[in-house]
């Protein structure tokens, strides 16, 4: 998510939202589904807990979380508002984006990047956190437990464990670039000890629109246990926005960037053929038969840049032999996809 975001068409693009899909109407019980999934739905994210869906994406001005046992039907999915952002002048008043559904020890929380009312810009935003101890994070209180304090201004924090440790990522801003960090944490809204950087854009690919960007941080680990964090590269509004990928062997130090290595090329970029256009800002989710998947947003057509009719779309994750993962091209809306089971 960047700064280009268009958020005076916001209302009237999400309305379409809501509307059915005689399309998905008919797919609805069936075996298979196409992407995407919406027509609209930019930032996307999923968390599962039993048979059940949470799914969340930017919304500009406020957070929902949308409830379905069928990810593939979102437009029939049950939706919540649990915050807005607040009318009178505040730290998190604007641009409220990439929200994040995490059940940390009991507890739900809500990871989103918001900017300081009246300072819409890089150097006024920051990672701002919600819980919610009710069983079900459509019910009880979401209380703000403020913003994290990171050692940079930044976007798109998500956290994760490893080793029996909790950690948090994002995307700071560091002189020209944005790049993404890592540091512990001592509990879900509290960062500890040292703030390490552990990838820069330092290829191509990762340089175009006129910015050189890495965002969008999303965890997931492999059979064997290796650690993964993909990332987005380049500026949200080229065509070639895409997805990279870091790894870092099992036991290894996460907070050293030496234990870090990158791919070289995107794990997941635009499909001319596919009419797949700025794939990127991924997330992922286990189905309940042990399915890894990815969720993306892109664009259906090129030089759409940063606006919600980005849409959101998923795809399996298969596994080499060795425990490599493998990232199928884009699908588009003639490509019947397998449901996830």
């Amino acid at each position: 998510m960047q700064t280009k975001f268009l958020i005076p068409v916001l209302a009237a693009a999400f309305a379409l939202v809501g509307a059915a899909d005689p399309a998905q109407d008919q797919q609805a019980g069936a075996k298979d589904f196409t992407n995407p999934l919406l027509p609209s739905g930019p930032d996307p994210s999923v968390h599962r807990e039993g048979d059940t869906y949470y799914y969340m994406h930017t919304l500009g001005d406020r957070l929902e979380i949308w409830r379905t046992k069928d990810i593939t039907d979102l437009a029939h999915a049950e939706r919540k508002l649990v915050w807005k952002a607040p009318s009178e002048p505040a730290p998190n008043g604007v641009a409220i984006w990439a929200p994040e559904l995490h059940r940390i020890d009991g507890s739900w929380y809500i990871y989103y990047t918001a900017a300081e009312t009246g300072h819409n810009d890089d150097a006024h935003r920051g990672i701002f956190v919600l819980r919610n101890d009710a069983s079900d994070p459509l019910a009880g209180e979401w209380r703000d437990m403020g913003k994290l304090k990171t050692r940079y201004t930044g976007i798109d924090g998500t956290t994760f464990t490893a080793g029996g440790k909790r950690y948090f990522v994002y995307s700071p801003y560091v002189g020209p670039d944005s790049v993404l960090s890592i540091v512990a944490m001592r509990d879900p809204v509290t960062l500890e000890g040292r703030e390490t950087i552990i990838a820069r854009p330092d290829q191509s690919w990762e340089r175009q629109g006129g910015r050189q960007i890495l965002e969008g941080p999303a965890f997931f680990q492999g059979p064997r246990g290796d650690i993964y964090l993909s990332y987005s590269g380049s500026a949200c509004w080229s065509d070639d926005y895409a997805v990279g990928l870091l790894h870092a062997k099992p036991g290894s130090d996460l907070l050293d960037p030496k234990s870090w290595t990158k791919r070289l090329q995107p794990v997941v970029a635009k499909s001319v053929a596919a009419g797949v256009y700025a794939p990127g800002h991924n997330g992922f989710f286990t189905a309940p038969g042990g399915e890894t998947w990815i969720v993306y947003h892109a664009n259906p057509g090129p030089d759409m840049r940063c606006t919600p009719k980005r849409s959101p779309r998923i795809q399996r994750v298969n596994w080499s032999r060795d425990g490599q993962p493998l990232f199928a091209q884009p699908s588009g809306e003639s490509e019947r996809l397998v449901k996830p089971r």
